[in-house]
Order: structure tokens, then C-alpha cells, then sequence
């Protein structure tokens, strides 16, 4: 019984390692649609959702099986809750790419307001995020899991610079420009929850490793 537990466990791994590498797949293909204007590209991670949320249903019925099955204590516990909450945290950040996606369908036929600088950078740091804080829940691995938390004030800066930059210096001079800005402020709000989401599952990443709250609590880091 022992034994095929934890071949369940690594199933369950398994099963977030799928739904980690669809979900950056998503952000990565979301943030080439805007960055492109590309309007075929951004409708397919619209479709494709459909094949996350249906991923997050047998994972979440994978961690209910086994607490009710094996009823685990301690280490196996927390990894199980640990893979049952990183799976809504996932399933969320391909929902915020599916948003980002929609922005492209509403700016694609109107000319690029401004050159896109600071939200690609804003795009790569979502995505080095999401993919460090699902390495550090497949390794275990704490100090991976805090280096994420630490990356979070630069989402925060450069969304703020985006979206300042977009009202102040387009939008207040000229309110005729706002259905071509609104669109870009929302995408880097987008991103800049994706990152906000990643943070979640690096601390839930501690817990976890180390069964340490670090929510709420940023001097523990």
C-alpha cells in the first residue's frame, strides 16, 4: 500500500508538471499575440483554456483521492494541499493569459499606440516567475521558492511605470487615444497578476519544504 501511495504521489507530481508546462506554454504564446498583434495566435490560447480547466478537475479529484484513500499525515499532507492549491494558482494564471489574449483581439486592427518596451520585460519576469515557483514545487527546493517572492517588486514597478506612462502621457493629453490604451494597461495588470499568482505558490513552495508562513510575513524571508 506504501509503495503504490506514493506512485500516486508521483502521479499527482506528474500531473503539475503537465499543467505548469501547458500553462507557461499559454503565458508565452499570449504574450507573443501581443507583442505581434497576432490575432490567429491569440484566439488559440483563448481555445486552448478549455484543456486547462479540464486538466485542474482530475487534479483536483487526484488530491481528494488520496486524503480520503490514504489519509496522510504531515510531509505527504502538505505536499498533497500544497498540489491541490498550486493547481488553482495554475489554472488562474492561464485565465490571465486567456485576458491578455482578448486584449489582443481589441487592439488588432487599430495602429500600435506606442512601441511595446516595458511590457515585454513585464512579460518575461511573469514567466521566469511561473516557471521558477513550479521548479521549486518539483524539487522542493525553499530557497528557489523565495527567490520568486523576492522578484515581485519588479512586476509591481514596471506595471506601474506601464500603466503611469499610459495615462499620463497619452491618455490625460489626449482622451480620444483611451480605446487604444485602456487594452495595454489591463494586459500589464494581466501579467502583473500572473506574477502575483506565482508569489502564492512560491510561498505555498515553503510551507510546504519547510511547513513555515511566510504569507503575510515578508520579513521571514
Amino acid at each position: 500500500m506504501s509503495k503504490h501511495f506514493h506512485e500516486e504521489l508521483q502521479d499527482l507530481n506528474d500531473g503539475i508538471l503537465k499543467m505548469g508546462t501547458l500553462v507557461e506554454e499559454l503565458i508565452d504564446q499570449a504574450v507573443t499575440a501581443l507583442k505581434n498583434r497576432d490575432v490567429a495566435m491569440a484566439r488559440l490560447v483563448i481555445e486552448r483554456d478549455s484543456q486547462i480547466d479540464d486538466l485542474e478537475l482530475v487534479i483536483d479529484e487526484l488530491c481528494l483521492d488520496l486524503v480520503a484513500r490514504h489519509q496522510p499525515m504531515a510531509v505527504d499532507l502538505r505536499f498533497i494541499m500544497t498540489g491541490m492549491r498550486l493547481n488553482g494558482e495554475l489554472e488562474r494564471v492561464a485565465d490571465l493569459a486567456v485576458d491578455v489574449a482578448e486584449r489582443v483581439l481589441e487592439i488588432a486592427d487599430a495602429p500600435l499606440l506606442k512601441p511595446l518596451v516595458e511590457t515585454p520585460r513585464l512579460a518575461l519576469v511573469a514567466q521566469r516567475m511561473v516557471k521558477t515557483a513550479i521548479d521549486s514545487f518539483i524539487t522542493r527546493d525553499s530557497a528557489l521558492a523565495r527567490s520568486v517572492i523576492l522578484m515581485d517588486s519588479e512586476a509591481d514597478k514596471l506595471k506601474d511605470s506601464i500603466q503611469n506612462e499610459l495615462i499620463y502621457d497619452y491618455i490625460v493629453k489626449d482622451g480620444a487615444v483611451a480605446p487604444r490604451a485602456v487594452p495595454l494597461i489591463l494586459a500589464a495588470r494581466h501579467l502583473e497578476r500572473v506574477c502575483d499568482h506565482a508569489t502564492y505558490i512560491a510561498e505555498d513552495v515553503i510551507y510546504m519544504v519547510k511547513a513555515e508562513v511566510v504569507k503575510h510575513h515578508p520579513e521571514r524571508l
